[in-house]
């Protein structure tokens, strides 16, 4: 058996190597955040064969006392924490004290400091050899630059698992990127090679903010974000939120920050995508750069090495903090009549230089009857044949219309019979005139007005900056869901007890969960209940889920709970549902609608929430200016 031995200085900071420095790019990171923590106002990073030849950072933070050096390349020797009432509401990047160590024993490191408080500027080696450090004078203004060469030069087996240049200064850049979207008050300077990358200066305004974010992240991204910044129950949450048609096909264009602290974590990255979740097309991922403040007591920031995960003390607050603002803001959005419509465009694709915009917020006009989904569905024959089973177990919803039919019937004055006057329900029953423009409005509606139809799939509508091109279908499928949701909603959801309670063999820390979260089922309609150490029964279910894989729905269910927290998966069951029906429902392509309903639809649209998408994420109007449709002509050339 072997003995055991107490490992060397040298050995220990390798082994911590391993956790700490996996790439040049973690060294940067590791080094600009002691930086920033030093209170630097100015970063100057300057990088070598993508960071691996050679790393230079300089900075004009507070500086390094000259008796403090040698101590600094020692482990878990930090000026940031010294109780554990500072671990546990920590406000710096750093504090592990692990960082300079770990990276002198894999390099060539040279550091040389000049505290505010000296005189002199002191320099301190170190080559990987032992931990043994010399300290000689050297010329420096205060603060801080540390040299680091050859990185992994004393361990060839780690430099193999490099990848190249240009993949490690990707990387690298990348990291640079986050911390200055992270420090907006602080500037930044990035070589590569001698050819300089970035030259950040100082943010003091939010013009020069939208401007560093448009450098970083490119100025389409600002071109077609929404602002935001809301507080509640001590969280304040302020940023850039992608509109959903400006999406992307991977997760890279995703910022979240904590308390300063970029993060990567499953709370949150489910709260925005839930927040997303009807406006997005199938695979597509919203892109965002948004900062969270909170009470650092309420967060641990002490729970990954590399510290990109953090753990909330109340995650269910934070998660549905995060979503509601996010999926309101979403929905709040409208066009301005004043002004042309922001452009939105996907920047994953080559797309025409054509706009679109975003959804609409709901107006009390938009509680409209629940009833028009369903008429709609049956006036198109063969698509309500395809979901007759659907609108089955969904016949008790038509019984939501009944509080709202009232604000939309008036009295024929031929026959005397009570007509709905609904644009959704005229959309199929010409002669009825939904829309008066000359009344009703004294300027030009945000959409403007229709003027004609083209091949029965889109509307052309004139506005006051040039012309509205409305994909018909997608608009009413929309709208329809929007109502169908808002009548399901406000009337709570109506179950119906199973004649056979569904049994359900669970594990012992799963019927906890459904045991913990028996609300989160109640809310949407469900009654489970736990019958034992290991079982669980269903006992009711919600309407519009009663054909479904219960079972498997709420097997689902568990699992997220488990995983995240939190759940939405009833809740997006249910959506799912809903929108297949209004996709059914909405007008078809090739119908023939008269000026009267087109308009009706327009109207609509401009009430609607979310209105700017269709229930798969796809746009549902773009828009040309006359500046833009002067381009295509070459008018003034």
């Amino acid at each position: 058996m072997q003995r055991i031995n107490l490992l060397s200085p040298r050995l220990a900071n390798q082994i911590a190597a391993g956790e700490v420095v996996e790439r040049p790019a973690s060294v940067v990171k590791e080094l600009l955040e002691n930086s920033l923590d030093a209170g630097a106002s100015q970063l100057d990073i300057d990088v070598e064969q993508g960071g691996v030849r050679r790393i230079k950072i300089r900075d004009n933070g507070t500086g390094i006392m000259k008796d403090d050096l040698s101590l600094a390349l020692s482990r878990h020797a930090t000026s940031k924490i010294t109780t554990l009432d500072d671990l546990e509401a920590v406000r710096t990047l750093g504090f592990r004290g692990e960082a300079l160590a770990s990276i002198s024993s894999v390099s060539r490191m040279h550091l040389t400091s000049m505290a505010e408080d000296e005189s002199d500027a002191w320099r301190v080696e170190a080559e990987g050899k032992d931990m043994a450090t010399a300290i000689r004078p050297a010329s420096h203004p205060q603060g801080t630059t540390i040299d680091v060469r050859d990185l992994f030069f004393n361990t060839p087996a780690r430099r193999k698992f490099l990848r190249t240049e240009k993949t490690e200064f990707t990387h690298l850049e990348e990291v640079v990127k986050r911390l200055a979207l992270s420090r907006y008050e602080t500037g930044f300077r990035l070589s590569h090679n001698g050819k300089q990358v970035y030259d950040l200066r100082p943010v003091t305004d939010q013009l020069h903010a939208e401007h560093r974010l448009a450098t970083l992240l490119g100025k389409k991204f600002i071109e077609n974000s929404l602002t935001l910044d809301v507080e509640a129950a001590g969280l304040r949450l302020w940023g850039w939120i992608g509109l959903p048609t400006f999406s992307r096909s991977q997760a890279d264009l995703q910022y979240f920050f904590v308390n300063g602290r970029v993060v990567k974590d499953k709370l949150v990255a489910h709260a925005v995508r839930q927040a997303y979740r009807d406006v997005l097309y199938n695979g597509r991922h919203p892109t965002f750069v948004l900062y969270l403040e909170l009470d650092p007591s309420t967060v641990d920031v002490n729970v990954h090495p590399t510290k990109h995960e953090v753990r909330f003390r109340d995650g269910r607050l934070v998660h549905d903090f995060l979503f509601s603002r996010i999926h309101k803001a979403i929905a709040d959005v409208r066009p301005e009549s004043d002004a042309a419509p922001t452009g939105i465009q996907d920047t994953s694709q080559n797309e025409p230089e054509i706009k679109e915009q975003s959804a609409l917020p709901l107006s009390n006009r938009a509680a409209a009857s629940g009833m028009d989904w369903m008429r709609s569905a049956s006036a198109n024959t063969a698509e309500a044949s395809e979901v007759r089973g659907q609108l089955d177990g969904l016949r008790r919803l038509s019984d939501y219309a009944q509080g709202y039919a009232s604000q939309n019937e008036t009295v024929d004055a031929e026959t005397g019979e009570v007509r709905e006057v609904s644009p959704l329900n005229s959309l199929g029953q010409s002669g009825v005139a939904l829309s008066r423009p000359d009344a009703d409005y004294q300027a030009v509606p945000p959409l403007g007005f229709a003027v004609a139809q083209l091949h029965g799939v889109y509307i052309l509508s004139e506005s006051e900056q040039g012309l509205i091109l409305v994909d018909m279908h997608a608009a009413h499928e929309r709208i329809v869901y929007e109502r169908m949701k808002a009548a399901f909603y406000q009337k709570n959801i109506s179950s119906q007890p199973l004649l056979v309670p569904i049994n359900i063999a669970v594990s012992q820390s799963e019927a906890d969960l459904v045991e913990e979260n028996s609300a989160v089922f109640e809310a949407f309609g469900f009654r489970v209940e736990r019958t034992g150490l290991e079982s669980a029964m269903v006992r009711e279910v919600p309407v519009i889920l009663i054909r479904g894989d219960v079972e498997g729905l709420v097997r689902d269910v568990i699992s997220d709970l488990s995983a995240n927290g939190v759940s939405d998966l009833l809740e997006s069951r249910a959506n799912e549902l809903m929108a297949s029906m209004a996709c059914h429902g909405a007008v078809r392509a090739n119908r023939k609608l008269t000026i009267a309903e087109m308009n009706g639809l327009l109207r609509d649209m401009e009430i609607t929430e979310r209105s700017g998408q269709c229930n798969h994420g796809r746009p549902t109007w773009a828009y040309l200016s006359m500046s833009d449709l002067d381009k295509l002509f070459l008018r003034g050339r």
